[in-house]
């Protein structure tokens, strides 16, 4: 029952085509009969506000698609699981029935939620407009990704904050609702779980400004385990925390149209492996890789002081500018902006390609505690970092620099305290010989490769870390390499790796699949928009069967021929082909070799 097989292999994989199931036993027909099986056993369940009550536990099943409806709480005592490949939806905002003006998921203080995805079956939660079956179906003619879809995801708990009062409101939900309370006494509360986790499309404006960050943490706590998450293409920030401890590692942030990684109000968390990706040419706009902020009010208790190793941060390119947002000609870009007395550290990390300084440290002139004083008090410190192409210029006063608070850049004794400051503790400004530099997308469809290379600089020397932390000898978010051996670890889970955007190899794409002493190398160019070369590798002379198939399994171009031992290269015509993610399959004797190519237009 070959049918039958696949047909669960299918549904435990939620629609994800695994190519290796693609032996000589394995035909169109049954695909398509099982994709018709599988799509007919799933359910579509619409989540309101209404669905989830207080004190009650909840089971978020992978075999269906839930949509929410609005704003959607999970109430005090609830508990949510989320099964591993499970995709959750929402209404944008003229679907809405229900009043509200954006769809969101909000786990309430006192709530739980346990979203455990795995890199072969993430947890993502997108726009109900967002066609998973096709990566490139929610990028415009421009190139340029839709975003505000719908809200986000905000959890909230009772760790503290720098607050005036002991709690507060959080951002992006009206006051008036008590649910959207956060903070509180206990830093080592817990609100659940969050890994493999994948954010898209959301940000929606609830009212005027008011839109919702990609993932919101609100006093969230140290008992929360985050890691492996992702917010990609969010129209406000990325990833928010608002006070309290909870650590976050493997968070990706890209293409939002505000900050990527914003931190407030006393957040004392900390994180390692960060990656921020700018989007170029955004006519929505772009903001700052980070801005951080310590307490409101400023002198407020306790600052903000998280420990952040092996960040790798990537911007709009060096020249570059926006219509909109804090890359603009009219905003100062800065890739980190530190004010209101924040404090915090970065250690062993890659900042590159910024179309203006690296680090602004607000000092302020009216004696209220500010970023200037943390640093001067050791409580701000940016150590053994690397820095490289900005436009500001190649000098640490340049790049490490004194603002003042209405972010206007210091000439003189704070800047220039600033920027020694910053080369006593280690940083260089140096080209940390990445696999592909920011600069490079044009030239590669787009995409890039933020590994450094196994040999250039960034690959060894980076100090121990501090206990709590891995100690690696690379910089930066991802280990060195160029091929299958060192694929980073956003690979298989995030919408960046299935739209390409950034993938593991330049020259292979994601390498070289082998088997049997066949080797296939990937489509060069990915993605590809006219003509793509396939590279192959016979032991012996063999028929070859070149097959181009289409995500339902429906081949679109196909050739056979005989081929001597050795190197062999054929062209394919791409052309004609709908933007999407396609297949190339080598038929072999006793093999068959897979790899995946995009289609842009």
């Amino acid at each position: 029952m070959v049918g039958g097989d696949l047909c669960s292999v299918l549904k435990r994989k939620q629609k994800k085509i695994n190519p290796s199931f693609m032996n000589s036993r394995f035909t169109l027909f049954t695909l398509l009969f099982c994709l018709s099986a599988f799509a007919a056993a799933q359910e579509t369940i619409v989540i309101d506000d209404e669905s989830l009550v207080a004190n009650e536990d909840y089971t978020w099943e992978s075999e269906n698609t839930y949509i929410l409806n609005g704003l959607v709480f999970l109430e005090p005592g609830a508990t949510l699981t989320i099964e591993a490949g499970t995709v959750i939806k929402a209404y944008s905002d003229s679907d809405i029935t229900t009043g509200d003006n954006a769809s969101a998921l909000i786990v309430a203080r006192g709530a739980q939620i346990f979203a455990n995805g795995t890199a072969d079956a993430p947890i993502i939660f997108t726009s109900n407009l967002d066609d998973l079956e096709d990566p490139m179906d929610l990028t415009n003619p421009d190139g340029s990704v839709r975003k505000g879809l719908w809200g986000g995801v905000i959890i909230l708990g009772a760790a503290p904050i720098a607050f005036s009062a002991a709690t507060n409101n959080i951002e992006g939900i009206v006051a008036s609702d008590t649910r959207s309370n956060y903070g509180g006494t206990d830093p080592e509360d817990n609100s659940g779980v969050l890994t493999y986790v994948s954010i898209r499309h959301g940000g929606f404006a609830l009212d005027g400004d008011n839109e919702i960050n990609g993932l919101t943490l609100g006093g969230v706590g140290s008992g929360t385990t985050i890691d492996y998450v992702e917010v990609f293409a969010n129209l406000d920030d990325g990833i928010e925390w608002f006070g309290g401890t909870v650590r976050v590692d493997h968070a990706a942030v890209s293409y939002c149209s505000d900050d990527g990684m914003d931190y407030d109000t006393g957040w004392r968390g900390g994180g390692q492996y960060w990656f921020v990706l700018q989007a170029p040419n955004e006519v929505l706009g772009t903001g700052r890789a980070g801005e951080h902020d310590g307490a409101v009010p400023d002198g407020q208790s306790p600052f903000s002081q998280p420990t952040i190793y092996n960040a790798t941060y990537i911007g709009i390119g060096n020249g570059e500018t926006t219509d909109a947002g804090e890359n603009s000609e009219d905003d100062p870009p800065f890739a980190i902006l530190l004010r209101d007395n924040a404090g915090g550290y970065y250690y062993n990390s890659i900042f590159t390609d910024y179309n203006g300084a690296a680090i602004a440290i607000e000092q302020r002139s009216d004696n209220t505690p500010d970023s200037y004083d943390r640093l001067i008090a050791g409580d701000l410190a940016f150590r053994n970092n690397i820095f490289y192409n900005f436009e500001a210029g190649t000098e640490a006063s340049d790049l490490f620099v004194a603002i003042d608070d209405a972010t206007e850049i210091i000439e003189g004794a704070a800047t220039d305290t600033v920027a020694a400051r910053f080369l006593a503790a280690g940083n260089q400004i140096i080209n940390p010989n990445l696999n592909s530099e920011g600069e490079d997308r044009d030239d590669n469809g787009g995409n890039i490769d933020p590994r450094p290379s196994p040999f250039g600089f960034a690959a060894t020397g980076a100090p121990a870390a501090i206990a709590g932390y891995d100690t690696v000898a690379y910089y930066g978010a991802f280990a060195p390499g160029n091929g299958m051996d060192s694929m980073s670890w956003l690979t298989g889970w995030t919408a960046l790796d299935e739209m390409m955007i950034v993938i593991s190899d330049f020259t292979n794409g994601v390498g070289q699949v082998v088997e049997n002493g066949f080797l296939l190398d990937a489509p060069v160019p990915n993605p590809a928009s006219q003509m793509t070369r396939i590279g192959f590798e016979l032991p012996s002379a063999a028929r070859v069967t070149l097959t181009v198939m289409d995500i339902y399994g429906r081949p679109v171009s196909r050739s056979v021929a005989e081929y001597t031992a050795g190197p062999q290269s054929e062209t394919i015509d791409v052309s004609r082909l709908a933007s999407g993610t396609y297949f190339v399959i080598l038929d072999v004797p006793g093999s068959r070799l897979v790899q995946r190519m995009a289609v842009t237009r």
